[in-house]
């Protein structure tokens, strides 16, 4: 018969054998509290990690998610204080910082005469901007070529239609002017205008103009008969935006003429307008249209307490110009406001940026009839002191 197990009793429990020392017994006590105490700590710890650490880090997220363009601010502040390139965010191309980051690298494509006369010759030609190729009118001096190349000049155009845009015929007499004085002189077409590749972007709301503007100088930079120490801008209307933006992007550039500029400081847009009635919107269907207005829906409309729309104008950038701005506008002028350039100069003055503002008692929006050759002598004279 099999033997019966005995009841359970305190000579079969080790912790009250007679055989240990009290000693030993409260020792054994007390490793079996610590590890209970231990396995709770690490049960509570667990659960409450899972349901309130992971709950915060998702609140979390959800709320960078929702708050994603509004601390931009804590971000491009500190962005600024380093001088490291910001994070990426959109239209972020538009902004000074971004155009003042990024390289330009181009060069001139194959020269085709297509005019000469006493004083020049004048070349159809072409160029890279970030993948576009951006047609040109280029003049080079006739005489000896100074040793380290001649001074040049790159020509912005103010806004035509970009389907009535003509190379060769818009602003023909101002380049004239220009290369008889021994500048080179390179009138750009924009991209999306006459055979240039690409989409007419407008220069307000987009880098894309100041973009082809930067490489066109660094394609001027890479010929072999240019001064590249020596290159200046001359926008007219739109393009007194575009060129004063790319001083502000590019602190080498040591002059910059403005005829009829508009648009500086972005709220004296809505202060003072512009009444071009040769102006034709986008089509609804434009990618030009859809990227605009997707840029209104993220940024909104301009803000100058926004962080985004504080890194656009010009203005918030004075600090970054070290060449000399030469303003001219006529009185009349019934499409872009004198006030625009009154404006300007006030705060190139405060500043300390080297400027001049010359007004003119007629002429209109191109300073044309009796004030063109003094507008021209003018500029000429302002080159010539800061690119010779």
């Amino acid at each position: 018969m099999e033997k019966q197990p005995k009841p359970f009793g305190k000579e079969d429990n080790e912790f009250f054998s007679p055989h240990l020392t009290k000693l030993q017994k409260y020792r054994k006590i007390f490793f079996l509290l610590l590890g209970f105490i231990a396995f709770n700590l690490f049960v509570w710890g667990t659960l409450y990690y899972t349901i309130v650490l992971q709950s915060g880090k998702n609140d979390g997220v959800t709320k960078n998610t929702e708050n994603n363009f509004s601390d931009l601010n804590k971000i491009e502040a500190k962005t600024e204080e380093s001088g490291v390139a910001p994070t990426p965010f959109p239209f972020q191309e538009m902004t000074i910082p971004y155009l003042s980051s990024r390289e330009y690298r181009s060069s001139l494509g194959d020269l085709n005469q297509s005019v000469e006369n006493s004083s020049y010759t004048g070349y159809l030609t072409s160029y890279d901007s970030d993948g576009f190729k951006i047609n040109g009118f280029l003049t080079t001096p006739k005489g000896n070529m100074p040793d380290d190349g001649w001074p040049a000049i790159v020509f912005v155009h103010g806004y035509i239609p970009p389907n009535s845009y003509k190379t060769l015929e818009n602003y023909s007499a101002y380049v004239d002017f220009l290369a008889k004085n021994e500048f080179v002189v390179f009138k750009i077409d924009l991209r999306g205008h006459a055979e240039s590749e690409g989409e007419a972007g407008g220069s307000y709301y987009s880098g894309d103009y100041i973009i082809d503007t930067l490489n066109a100088r660094a394609a001027l930079k890479n010929s072999n008969f240019v001064n590249p120490e020596k290159i200046g801008l001359w926008g007219h209307s739109m393009a007194g935006n575009v060129v004063s933006r790319a001083m502000g992007a590019d602190s080498q550039i040591p002059a910059v003429a403005i005829w009829a500029g508009a648009v500086y400081t972005y709220e004296d847009f809505s202060d003072f307008r512009i009444q071009d009635s040769s102006y034709q919107p986008p089509a609804q269907d434009s990618e030009v249209r859809n990227k605009r207005e997707e840029l209104f829906q993220i940024h909104g409309n301009f803000d100058k307490n926004s962080q985004f729309w504080k890194q656009v104008p010009v203005t918030n950038y004075l600090n970054n110009i070290k060449g000399a701005i030469s303003i001219h506008h006529a009185v009349d002028d019934a499409v872009v406001s004198i006030e625009y350039s009154r404006n300007f100069k006030q705060l190139l003055d405060e500043s300390g940026v080297e400027n001049e503002l010359i007004e003119y008692s007629n002429g209109g929006h191109n300073i044309s009839g009796n004030s063109f050759n003094q507008a021209m002598q003018n500029t000429v004279d302002f080159f010539k002191k800061h690119l010779n």
